[in-house]
């Protein structure tokens, strides 16, 4: 009979290998399960503690109050995910994950700037230098919808300027291709042929995200817009600004890496407020509202 710890030890290499989880989720899965079953990672037999299982998980829950909705959710999710491939490996006679509820986390809007913003920001980059890395990484987060993790491990070899795409390795060691815009396409054409024989897009090594951060971060400052700007806003505004103009949710879904829909259809809401606001800005009944509010 297996111990409890080593069960959690072949789940771990069940995500790793099947699954494709990337090491980011690796680390927070098997910390999360192994504070879970801490009262199981004695010698304990499996056949033992399976009866265990739901109680430990509930009291787990209990302890939780101090953290963030998120992760609560988060914890709550791995540990039914833990439960239900326990029954498909016929390892439990029944499937406890049904007993096991997970908090709900309401859809956050992303964070995302507009098109004259964008300009601005692109503007405000060519007037200090027409071929920074800066400016490369601005045309792959806004251009490409890239993630940061995936633009700074780009090899000059991803490029296919012939067909105008990029291949990017995202979220689980998945790859697809992103078709980019002419001008940018261009821009990335002439930058290898500037750096030649570099095996990164970026040099002789991948960029360091924390530097990708800092210079979107600077980038935003020197445009002067009023919040401030990380990657992944120009990731949210190249989704956001895609649909608006009539893309394909299928089309945008490929586009960003996203697994299931689900993730793509909250850029269908964050739309819709924005025609709620059109409507309410420009609309002559919604400015004679606006304008009876401010005078109460």
């Amino acid at each position: 009979m297996q111990t409890l710890g080593e069960i959690i030890d072949n789940y771990m290499k069940y995500q790793e290998n099947v699954k494709n989880a990337s090491i980011h989720t690796l680390i927070h899965y098997g910390r999360d399960l192994r504070q879970i079953f801490k009262k199981g990672q004695n010698p304990i037999k499996f056949s033992i503690a399976q009866n265990h299982l739901v109680s430990w998980v509930r009291e787990a829950q209990g302890q939780w109050a101090h953290l963030s909705l998120s992760t609560r959710q988060r914890k709550a999710s791995v540990a039914k995910s833990f439960l239900h491939w326990l029954f498909l490996e016929n390892l439990t006679k029944q499937d406890f994950s049904h007993q096991i509820v997970a908090p709900k986390v309401p859809v956050k809007i992303p964070h995302f700037i507009s098109v004259d913003e964008a300009l601005q920001c692109l503007k405000s980059i060519q007037s200090r230098s027409q071929d920074s890395p800066a400016h490369l990484l601005f045309l792959l987060l806004y251009g490409g919808g890239l993630r940061i993790s995936e633009a700074c491990h780009l090899q000059s070899c991803d490029f296919d300027a012939y067909h105008g795409r990029i291949k990017v390795l995202g979220k689980g060691g998945k790859e697809r291709w992103v078709h980019l815009p002419g001008t940018i396409c261009q821009f990335i054409d002439e930058w290898l042929k500037k750096n030649q024989g570099q095996k990164w897009i970026w040099g002789p090594q991948p960029l360091n995200p924390r530097t990708g951060y800092q210079w979107i971060r600077d980038l935003g400052n020197q445009a002067g817009l009023q919040q401030g700007l990380h990657p992944h806003a120009l990731r949210h505004s190249y989704a956001t600004h895609l649909l608006t103009s009539g893309a394909d949710l299928r089309a945008l879904q490929e586009l960003l890496g996203h697994s299931s829909l689900t993730a793509t259809q909250r850029y269908t809401h964050l739309s819709m407020d924005q025609l709620a606001q059109t409507m309410q800005t420009h609309h002559p009944m919604g400015k004679r509202l606006l304008k009876s509010e401010s005078e109460q």
